[in-house]
């Protein structure tokens, strides 16, 4: 088993990595006990765990209601660093109402693809129409081809606009500089693409940047590893 380090943080991912990935992001189902179990290891780390994901803070509230001490929503672009503490919304631009009109339009040619809207991004899901896949990224690129102020990232079955210089990375940067994660040993555990910078930056700290596939196999390998520390 992996082991954690000495004086470690936990920043970890959510949908494909604590929790299962479903069809719809409204769809998922938080398993029994992992809660309590991230409750423990919280307390067992002085607090220094923090939930670090796509969807925005209120969903993360929502799902894993007083559990994490920070949480970074947005791929970093809003950080609560506390319980307490005001949401942090990184500056930058709005999406173009017209992309957006744009977007549920070219949603609706493909039923059962999805438009999820964010603070300054939005979504296309398409696991639900495979088929829309390679539409809605060649109408992406199109459109962010003269625009610098957001990027295109992929996930799991989906294409995601999101504001530029923005990312996990940054994430774990800030929550690093601030209690209770300062002077500890970040690990970080991802499923997807946009967990890369996340890993990159924990090994950065002398951490770990763990994938899930190749290290725990799903999310439920990693819960099982949660909760046998």
């Amino acid at each position: 088993m992996i082991a954690l380090p000495d004086r470690a943080a936990l920043f970890l991912d959510l949908d494909g990595t604590l929790i299962d990935l479903a069809a719809t992001p409204d769809a998922v189902t938080v398993p029994e006990g992992l809660a309590d179990v991230l409750t423990s290891l919280r307390n067992r780390l002085g607090g220094a765990l923090a939930i670090v994901t796509g969807r925005p803070i209120e969903q993360v509230d929502a799902l894993l209601p007083n559990v994490a001490t920070a949480v970074a929503g947005e791929h970093g672009g809003v950080i609560r660093s506390n319980p307490g503490a005001a949401m942090q919304r990184a500056a930058g631009h709005a999406i173009p109402q017209n992309w957006l009109d744009t977007a549920a339009a070219l949603v609706a040619r493909y039923p059962g693809a999805l438009l999820e809207r964010k603070t300054r991004g939005y979504v296309l899901h398409f696991r639900g129409n495979p088929a829309a896949g390679s539409v809605f990224e060649d109408d992406l690129r199109h459109r962010l081809q003269h625009w610098p102020h957001h990027c295109l990232s992929a996930a799991h079955m989906a294409w995601e606009v999101k504001p530029a210089g923005i990312d996990k990375g940054v994430a774990v940067d800030t929550l690093m500089a601030l209690p209770p994660f300062a002077g500890r040993v970040p690990v970080f555990i991802g499923d997807d693409v946009t967990d890369e910078d996340g890993m990159r930056a924990a090994r950065a700290f002398g951490g770990l940047g763990l994938q899930v596939q190749e290290h725990f196999g799903d999310a439920s390998g990693v819960r099982s590893w949660l909760a046998a520390l």
